[in-house]
């Protein structure tokens, strides 16, 4: 297998592999995975054997944390094989692969991190596990899927509760909305996802290809919905709330190991509110 950057794959069958990601120390979302995640798929359309394919995370706290909003200038501007950014080419030939998608969701998963798992076509997530959509609280707007996707799995009502919120959501909760589709007991996840994964892997392709075929006809958003998001929050980093909110953020420990990024929505909870008015108004 090739050499990765912030990730690993190992093929425990050719019908099965594992991909563990692993960028440490919080397991941001950087420019080089951006680059090589449609690389990735690239391959798993080429394995011609391979029925399933496990996301899982070298790092118990992050499963795969929001984006390094450190190095948005560094985002790679090429596009992918579809014609479109290199993240909505990644995901949405992943959600249409003849391949079975699995992420076995262990901590925090947040941001562009959570919209990956939602293009994906299954989610199982440890009572350990942390969701959140941070974007709205820095300024900008999920652009990674978040806002076509959630809709569809959470319905609008509580996919708006969680863009808008930027709060993190339990797992327990996360099933409860539809985020997930089980969470069990931590000692449970590995058991559960790896029997699921192999009874998958053990029926034939063309039965697998079939049925995800026929479901992604009423179940996924398209590519230029995607890309419209995307569009907007890669502009979004020019409003003067996001200019204002994400340098502050960063002051206070964003996007590096330590309290703010396990807690994330409870300090973005926290942070000033707009203060240009001059008091409250009556209407």
């Amino acid at each position: 297998m090739k050499k990765w950057t912030h990730f690993s794959v190992t093929a425990e069958t050719r019908r099965l592999w594992r991909i563990t990601f692993d960028s440490p120390p919080i397991n941001l979302v950087s420019p080089e995975m951006l680059t090589e995640l449609p690389r990735l798929v690239d391959q798993m359309e080429a394995a011609s054997e391979l029925r399933v394919s496990v996301f899982e995370s070298a790092n118990s706290d992050y499963f795969l944390n929001h984006y390094d909003t450190s190095r948005v200038a560094e985002t790679p501007k090429e596009l992918g094989a579809s014609g479109h950014p290199l993240l909505i080419d990644a995901s949405t030939r992943l959600s249409r692969l003849p391949v079975v998608s699995v992420a076995k969701v262990r901590g925090r998963v947040r941001g562009v991190g959570s919209e990956l798992i939602q293009a994906m076509d299954m989610r199982f997530a440890s009572e350990r596990a942390l969701f959140c959509q941070p974007e709205t609280a820095n300024g900008n707007l999920p652009g990674g899927g978040g806002l076509e996707h959630l809709p569809r799995l959470l319905g609008r009502a509580r996919a708006l509760e969680v863009a808008l919120s930027s709060d993190d959501y339990s797992g327990e909760l996360a099933e409860r909305y539809g985020w997930v589709n089980r969470t069990v007991p931590d000692s449970e996840l590995d058991a559960f996802v790896d029997t699921l994964a192999r009874r998958i892997a053990s029926f034939d392709k063309e039965s697998i290809a079939a049925v995800k075929q026929q479901v992604n006809r009423s179940t996924l958003p398209s590519a230029e919905d995607l890309q419209s998001s995307y569009d907007l929050y890669m502009h979004s980093f020019g409003w003067p709330g996001s200019q204002r909110r994400l340098p502050a953020a960063t002051a206070a420990g964003r996007n590096q190991p330590g309290d703010y990024e396990l807690r994330l929505g409870y300090h973005l909870g926290r942070q000033p509110a707009d203060d240009t008015h001059d008091g409250a108004r009556a209407y």
